[in-house]
């Protein structure tokens, strides 16, 4: 678990459990308005890293890939809030966010993650938590994690001491 600097994390997973539950421990520290950027080659892991994102979130219906709806806008039994996940990949320019509503989308109504967010990373917030997924072997993942902006930087330090204790 090497830190890099404040607002950074870098982490190992071994299995696609491991990664569903790593994702589930930042779910639960999720606030409306929170920005999730899931970047990494296809089969990286972005959808099964959402799955738990959305599990420890408390999403009344499971995390699926929306790739074919662009959006899937989920709820929980505890509030009214929303969780937004969204994929960028058919989205092939910026321009194209306006499509899908995305200014509505990230008014803070809910938690943001965004699947393919390089694709339209221009129209998107400079403050958010952009997590680098890469392939290491057929089930080892690397999570690079940088926050932008104080917020995400808080998130990342209660995510390393929930996953970590330290």
């Amino acid at each position: 678990m090497p830190i890099l600097k404040a607002g950074q994390l870098d982490i190992i997973s071994h299995s696609a459990e491991q990664t569903q539950r790593l994702g589930a421990r930042l779910g639960a520290l999720l606030l409306p308005g929170d920005i999730i950027c899931l970047s990494g080659d296809m089969g990286a892991g972005k959808t099964v890293f959402s799955g738990g994102i959305g599990k420890g979130w408390g999403a009344k219906t499971p995390l699926t890939s929306p790739t074919f709806n662009l959006v899937h806008d989920h709820t929980r039994e505890k509030d009214s809030q929303h969780l937004y996940h969204l994929d960028c990949y058919r989205l092939e320019r910026p321009n194209d966010a306006d499509t899908i509503g995305l200014d509505e989308i990230l008014s803070g109504r809910g938690p943001v993650i965004l699947e393919w967010p390089e694709n339209i990373v221009s129209v998107l917030p400079k403050k958010r938590l952009w997590i680098e997924i890469r392939v290491l072997e057929p089930t080892r993942r690397n999570f690079a994690m940088v926050g932008d902006g104080e917020r995400y930087e808080e998130l990342i330090g209660k995510f390393r001491e929930f996953v970590f204790g330290v």
